[in-house]
């Protein structure tokens, strides 16, 4: 079983399903609210612990209804919860998420995610010292990030970095990664001058952009390689992104190489999408197995 530490944001997700997205100053009718535990650090430590991964997850709620309710979804994921720390001077994060026309639209308020600082990563280095990989998000502060990049790198664990949401990151954090996952729109704010196949060429098989219904594109040293994705019909997509970064991780850290553990990840990720939530309809090992040998 491989080790994974999962360093990230902790959250309530607030779900509205409607048929269309309101206009400015627009009031309408929707279909549902439901409220699940989300932020993209805790979807991805349940993601990779439902793939049969070893997950330990670093972060911070707050002590309120929310954070109980998302330490016990750890719990009940399996997910190992050693450096998730409840304060009582902020409020849990939550993430305010519209469901409309077959996408999502989110606003993240971080909350206690903010408490999540590089002093407090510190209490956690012999866990991150003995990790495969580390998977870390930007729901979180950028010293954080940077922080935690310096410490894998010293270490010699490898970094998955998922830069999302989208923000200006160094150079410094970008080479000590081990691997880059921005979507199109992302990957635009972190190589700015540089056009997609040039960004690509200059980090061979250690970008990858992910293309939604296309799938994963990277550059494999001699020639642009892309991964397609696998064909659903699509319920819910919140979380898919998150389900292939989780997946990505354990494949790679089980010793796949680079394009199984993509399609490993392709799949969770499609199969994610078929039901409601970010972590409701993230697959278990078993059934990521049983469709790539279908």
């Amino acid at each position: 079983m491989s080790k994974l530490v999962v360093i990230g944001s902790s959250s309530m997700d607030l779900v509205v399903s409607a048929a269309k997205r309101p206009s400015a100053g627009e009031t309408i009718i929707g279909d549902s609210f439901k409220t699940v535990p989300g932020g993209k650090g805790a979807n991805q430590a349940v993601a990779a612990a439902r793939l049969g991964a070893d997950v330990l997850m670093i972060g911070c709620v707050g002590k309120d209804n929310y954070g109980k309710a998302i330490l016990d979804n750890f719990k009940k994921n399996n997910v190992r919860i050693d450096y998730v720390e409840p304060v009582t001077y902020y409020d849990t994060g939550t993430a305010h998420i519209i469901l409309a026309e077959g996408d999502n639209s989110i606003i993240v308020v971080k909350g206690a995610n903010d408490l999540l600082t590089p002093d407090y990563i510190d209490k956690a280095k012999d866990v991150i010292q003995a990790a495969d990989i580390v998977l870390i998000q930007q729901e979180i502060p950028e010293e954080t990030v940077e922080y935690v990049a310096e410490l894998c790198h010293s270490f010699q664990v490898p970094l998955l970095l998922n830069p999302a949401p989208a923000r200006e990151i160094s150079q410094n954090v970008i080479e000590k990664a081990a691997y880059l996952t921005p979507n199109e729109h992302e990957v635009t704010i972190l190589f700015k001058g540089l056009t997609k196949d040039e960004a690509l060429k200059k980090y061979p098989n250690k970008l990858f952009i992910t293309e939604g219904k296309r799938g994963v594109r990277y550059f494999d040293g001699e020639k642009e390689v892309l991964v397609p994705s696998y064909k659903v019909e699509a319920v819910d997509t919140t979380g898919a992104g998150d389900t292939f970064n989780a997946a990505f991780a354990v494949a790679l850290s089980e010793g796949k190489s680079v394009k199984e553990s993509l399609q490993f990840a392709n799949r969770a990720a499609s199969l994610s999408v078929t039901k409601f939530g970010a972590q409701g309809g993230m697959p278990t090992r078993d059934e990521v197995e049983r469709k790539l040998q279908a």
